[in-house]
């Protein structure tokens, strides 16, 4: 799929988007790793590219403040909506440039992207390199001495084997582990859907008719996916 279909469902098909995202990681993955990278008792943490509140919602029950930025409104007033809806109040939702973060420095116990950073690729295809180190540069501002900056990125939905989709997010991968020292950890963040019609309307709409037509012909109610977490400790 192209970086345009991805910035078309962000702009005019959030809803849709939520409802996929909110089948992922069933078992729960994403929080249990997050919980051994860093306490989240009493932490603040700052969201690069939140879009409709996916990491937010999981985060905002375990920590004390967590502040979530996107460029998408649509995206942002789901966000808003579920959140309000949770009745928690320990949380902000903003317009936010992952390269120029409306944010204080020296804030923030945890930052974290999710499916976010990865763009720069598509997007970028000449100067990703350029983008990417701004936004990793916003992540140091932002963070506290010792901080924790986390990565989160595809690597691949519908396979067991981790292997990052395209050649650009392989290098955007290796990069950030051979120039920032990032350290990796794959998981895995299966989706359960639950009907079959939910698992291939949902699936079509987001990584093609591929991927749609493999979940229709062999019954996948739980979709396996490979998601890398990349995470480093800033002075």
């Amino acid at each position: 799929m192209t970086d345009d279909h991805f910035w078309h469902i962000y702009k005019h098909a959030a809803p849709h988007y939520d409802a996929l995202v909110r089948c992922e990681d069933y078992q729960g993955n994403l929080l249990r790793t997050f919980r051994r990278l860093h306490p989240l008792a009493g932490a603040t943490v700052v969201e690069f590219g939140a879009g409709t509140g996916r990491l937010t919602r999981l985060l905002a029950p375990y920590v004390q403040k967590i502040h979530a930025f996107d460029l998408s409104r649509p995206m942002l007033a789901v966000a808003h909506e579920s959140l309000y809806q949770s009745g928690l109040t320990n949380w902000s939702i903003a317009l936010g440039d992952n390269c120029a973060m409306p944010v204080a420095n020296d804030v923030a116990d945890i930052v974290i992207e999710g499916w976010s950073f990865g763009h720069f690729v598509g997007w970028y295809p000449d100067t990703w390199t350029d983008e990417c180190a701004r936004a990793l540069a916003e992540m140091h501002r932002i963070l506290r001495p010792k901080g924790l900056a986390i990565l989160i990125e595809t690597l691949g939905t519908g396979t067991t084997v981790p292997t990052p989709p395209t050649e650009g997010l392989a290098e955007l991968f290796n990069w950030w582990e051979g120039v920032y020292g990032f350290q990796r950890q794959v998981i895995r963040t299966d989706y359960h859907f639950d009907s079959l019609s939910e698992a291939e309307q949902l699936t079509r709409f987001f990584f093609g008719d591929e991927l749609a037509d493999r979940v229709a012909r062999e019954n996948l109610l739980i979709l396996p996916e490979c998601t890398g977490i990349w995470w480093k400790r800033w002075d």
